[in-house]
């Protein structure tokens, strides 16, 4: 999918993470391998710290969280809101939805559309391209994008190559018309022959979770998970990244007329570092254009990552001048996408910590 979006803008973002931070130094003993060994990964993965929820958090508890805190503090009115999406891969509950729990515990107007999309790794470009679609049919009104995801309840603390990267979060995002916004490039692909490569097998229809699908094993290499664990191919992940990014960022920039040097920022989803070290160097993008901090100060967020980069590492900025970004995601599914825009003049940016 390739199209244009116009008269649509970002123009505030809220993150909200867990209290809780666990070290990688602290967990090293939970793995079957030699502490040394295990911390060589420090540097080279850039592990450090994550944020995990607690074992009885859900994802409707941060974004109720998020929305209480945007509302009691002005950031929008009730009834400005047309729409509450929610792009997670941790519902509550199969039914109901946690846009509709939103919607109900902030008090929102019975006509506000809620949907909820099951989306991962890309979660944030999907949303927003939701977003845009729906704002055409809102009138004056906005949309609120909740992304946020809560993994580490479906990592397996002894897989060394999956539970070091598990981050929860959940970001709010207000999206509305804008008839000065700019352009924003948009582009989308997907191979769901891929999918295998990021999957967690047991715990839905196909196949139910039972105490057999829940027994921890080795699963050859050293690393203990059950079949209701998520796990990640790494080395698939890697290739897919390497081969499909770099292509799909080239031919982002030739559409628009941009280059490189024109991008202020690229604000990539945020799977590990060395993943966005190599994809830079293939790319051709500077170190200093791409943020690639968040993974070993907060984990991986999931569809999260971009916006809980920019409220990391770029509010000032965004709240203070216009930059032309390009945006990317990549991962489950398979998928990946991106899309060029200029970005700025945020009213709101922050980060608040939940003691849910």
């Amino acid at each position: 999918m390739q199209t244009v979006f116009k008269g649509k803008r970002v123009s505030a973002i809220l993150g909200i993470v867990p209290e809780e931070e666990s070290f990688f130094d602290e967990e090293v003993n939970n793995y079957s391998f030699p502490v040394r060994q295990t911390l060589r990964l420090k540097k080279i993965m850039g592990f450090n710290k994550h944020r995990l929820s607690k074992e009885n958090s859900t994802v409707s508890d941060f974004a109720v969280y998020g929305m209480n805190y945007i509302l009691s503090n002005g950031w929008i009115r009730r009834e400005d809101i047309g729409a509450v999406i929610v792009v997670t891969l941790c519902p509550d509950y199969f039914v109901p939805h946690i846009s509709t729990i939103v919607q109900g515990e902030c008090g929102l107007d019975q006509n506000v559309i809620c949907m909820d999309i099951a989306q991962g790794c890309c979660g944030f470009l999907i949303g927003l391209m939701e977003a845009f679609l729906l704002l055409e049919h809102l009138g004056g009104k906005k949309v609120i994008l909740i992304n946020g995801d809560i993994l580490s309840h479906k990592v397996s603390k002894k897989d060394r190559n999956d539970f070091p990267l598990a981050g929860d979060a959940a970001t709010v995002t207000i999206v509305e018309n804008d008839s000065q916004a700019g352009d924003i490039y948009y582009e989308m692909h997907m191979d769901g022959s891929k999918g295998d490569a990021l999957k967690i097998p047991a715990g839905a229809f196909r196949m139910p979770s039972t105490s057999e699908t829940a027994r921890m094993t080795d699963q050859g290499d050293g690393n203990f998970r059950s079949l209701d664990h998520m796990h990640m191919d790494g080395g698939a992940v890697f290739n897919f990244v390497q081969t499909e990014v770099p292509p799909l960022i080239a031919h982002m920039l030739k559409e628009t007329g941009e280059t490189v040097d024109t991008i202020d920022y690229f604000l990539f989803h945020q799977p590990n570092k060395f993943m966005l070290q190599k994809l830079a160097e293939k790319a051709g993008i500077p170190a200093e254009k791409m943020p690639m901090d968040l993974v070993e100060n907060y984990g991986n967020p999931s569809g999260a990552s971009i916006p809980m980069v920019v409220v990391t590492d770029l509010a000032n900025k965004l709240t203070s001048g216009m930059y032309k970004c390009c945006l990317s995601a990549f991962g489950s599914g398979l998928a990946w996408g991106g899309m060029v825009m200029e970005w700025g003049n945020l009213e709101k940016c922050e980060l608040i910590v939940s003691t849910l």
